[in-house]
């Protein structure tokens, strides 16, 4: 049986490179526009993986005003504008594992020099937040149109220092005043996008910050990252077809094998079921169902976070979670079960609205067998046989 070349795009987060190379893209551009009218300042937490990179270089390419890269997806039945708008766009993993503060300070100024050299600079801007302050300004002077902000991976230099008492404060001090032009730049500001693991008040930099928007729960957002149980079966219909003759296996039947494996996620109390996006491609990619989104590392954040706590990871199926517990800061939580929920170890399987608490269970087949096999070993020191 002859099959159809499918590109599927395992590691390519570049909303631009997708498109013009022929990958397979799973269109969420009308979530992403609803998104924009929603709020000129938005914040989604989502775990690894869940394809928040890919959502922010989307952003770019729409504020960039790149009408041709969304030829034929949702989006064009509801933008009419199309205007080009001067982009920042930051991505902070790759300012994560600085040794000190000042290490963070200078990966983060080097970021911004790429911004630099087409804007310009001041020399009185030493800082991080004084730099990126003088260049929003200059973005909106230069071009006479209003900035838009994406950071991705907000939180990715500060979670593994959470479990330093000295460090944490000081590598917090520095993203603080890194984001504080945030706030006062907010007339110059089109839109601002924030991503990461953590929701933000937990760590506590966003002080200043009273209008983000945090969408992460919101059931209309649920499934702005990931993938939906309709798209796997109409995105990828040939794809199960094809990974079913291999394994001689039925569609249905296969379809079954990849919804217990990676299906099972809820980003909201109401949310439709959510599939890991990366181990669903890889496993199209490979022809092979496989542990792959736990296979990518645990984040050792997490383990330090589940030692700290004393977390007992035999009880973390249905377990419950008051509502206030997503909000606590670093520095007042009691429990690591937050973390879990947020960094995909956990998620929602259950709401009660009158005493507002969450039901947390482990997600899926992949994940459980990664904790069996993967984090109990770490967590314990005890060989996972």
């Amino acid at each position: 049986m002859s099959y159809e070349i499918r590109r599927y795009p395992v590691g390519i987060q570049t909303f631009s490179r997708i498109r013009e190379e022929n990958y397979i893209y799973v269109d969420k551009t009308d979530l992403m526009w609803r998104m924009i009218q929603l709020s000129p300042y938005i914040f989604l937490s989502r775990p690894r993986r869940f394809g928040k990179s890919l959502l922010s270089t989307t952003l770019c390419s729409f504020f960039e005003g790149r009408r041709d890269l969304f030829e034929g997806l949702k989006v064009m039945e509801l933008e009419r504008e199309w205007k080009s708008y001067p982009v920042i766009h930051l991505d902070l993993s790759m300012a994560k594992n600085m040794d000190s503060p000042e290490a963070l300070r200078a990966r983060l100024m080097l970021m911004l020099e790429n911004y630099a050299a087409l804007y310009g600079s001041k020399e009185t801007e030493v800082t991080p937040g004084g730099l990126f302050q003088g260049l929003i300004r200059r973005a909106y002077e230069q071009t006479g149109r209003q900035v838009v902000l994406v950071i991705d991976e907000y939180d990715a230099p500060l979670l593994e220092v959470l479990h330093e008492d000295e460090n944490l404060p000081k590598f917090r001090k520095v993203m603080q005043e890194l984001y504080q032009p945030l706030k006062s730049s907010e007339a110059m500001v089109r839109f601002c996008f924030i991503t990461g693991i953590t929701k933000f008040s937990q760590l506590s930099i966003f002080s200043t910050i009273n209008n983000l928007n945090n969408i992460s729960l919101l059931p209309q957002f649920s499934a702005i990252c990931g993938i939906t149980e309709q798209e796997v079966k109409t995105v990828f219909e040939p794809d199960i077809q094809k990974l079913a003759d291999v394994k001689g296996l039925t569609w249905d039947e296969m379809f079954q094998k990849i919804k217990t494996r990676y299906d099972g996620y809820h980003f909201a109390a109401e949310s439709e079921d959510i599939y890991n996006p990366f181990s669903l491609v890889k496993t199209f990619a490979n022809q092979m169902l496989d542990n792959h989104w736990f296979s990518t590392g645990t984040p050792t954040f997490l383990i330090h976070q589940m030692r700290r706590f004393k977390t007992d990871i035999t009880t973390l199926d249905r377990i419950e979670a008051p509502v206030e517990s997503f909000d606590v800061p670093t520095e007042g939580m009691t429990s690591a079960l937050p973390l879990l929920y947020q960094s995909g170890y956990l998620t929602i399987k259950d709401y009660d609205d009158e005493i507002q608490s969450y039901t947390l269970s482990i997600p899926n087949q992949e994940v459980r067998i990664g904790f069996t096999r993967g984090l109990l070993p770490l967590y314990t020191g005890i060989e996972s046989g």
